[in-house]
């Protein structure tokens, strides 16, 4: 059965900075909450810092967390209120059905895959040369190429993004974003990997926050996507799409 926690983080408190500034060192927190973890380091994770006084940690789990942990080390463990939330996910995936719209909010690494880079590292140079058949990935770097990322590959992923209230169907946007989407936070992150192998010494990510509203088109495909995430560095902070009751449109 998933659940989904929300868990309230005090940024003021030492380990929490330290949290905070490292995705490596906020996922090993998330773990350390789940009896059984998954065994390929899967758990979807979002950190939340619309409020920076406030930010909260939204992580979805197969089985029942205990978040006390992270109370102690990272919260208010001796302040009234609610240290973190757990909900059941099974009600919410029960309400997807084709046609309903949902507010949704997506933080993801938008990447392509390529043979030959057009600014090559030094890593991927040797490795051309040496014959690699391989393709790379690399991220997006732009706002524009992040959303046209997650624009054309809503119908793989089961829902669609329509057009913004007030923007015509079809229209000469001249560039503009006529969809019912706009990006929050863009964050370019590098930070060491562990184990560090020659391979990969560092993982270097674009972590984009999406908000707006989606339309379902295939219920299954969304669920499995709402379950197993979006997009790649997972166990990094990036992939989990959540979605809220629309309350002032349809």
């Amino acid at each position: 059965m998933p659940y989904l926690s929300r868990i309230r983080i005090n940024p003021l408190r030492a380990d929490s900075r330290r949290l905070l500034a490292s995705p490596r060192s906020m996922h090993a927190a998330v773990q350390g909450g789940i009896p059984n973890p998954p065994e390929h380091d899967r758990t979807l994770w979002r950190l939340d810092a619309d409020n920076p006084h406030r930010p909260h940690l939204f992580v979805l789990t197969t089985d029942k967390p205990d978040w006390t942990h992270l109370v102690e080390q990272a919260g208010w463990p001796d302040a009234d209120g609610e240290h973190y939330a757990i909900r059941d996910y099974t009600p919410l995936l029960q309400q997807l059905a084709p046609g309903r719209s949902f507010a949704f909010r997506l933080t993801a690494n938008p990447v392509q895959n390529t043979k030959r880079p057009d600014k090559p590292t030094k890593n991927q140079q040797q490795r051309t040369e040496a014959g690699q058949t391989r393709g790379f990935r690399l991220g997006h770097r732009t706002a524009a190429a992040q959303l046209g990322w997650l624009l054309t590959r809503t119908p793989r992923w089961g829902f669609d993004i329509p057009t913004a209230p007030g923007q015509p169907e079809t229209h000469d946007t001249k560039g503009e974003n006529p969809h019912d989407v706009r990006i929050t936070t863009r964050q370019r992150r590098s930070f060491g990997k562990e184990p560090i192998t020659p391979k990969e010494q560092h993982v270097v990510m674009n972590a984009v926050t999406f908000e707006g509203r989606l339309r379902i088109t295939d219920p299954d495909l969304l669920a499995a996507r709402l379950l197993a995430g979006i997009g790649p560095t997972k166990a990094y902070g990036c992939g989990l799409l959540t979605l809220a009751p629309l309350t002032e449109r349809a």
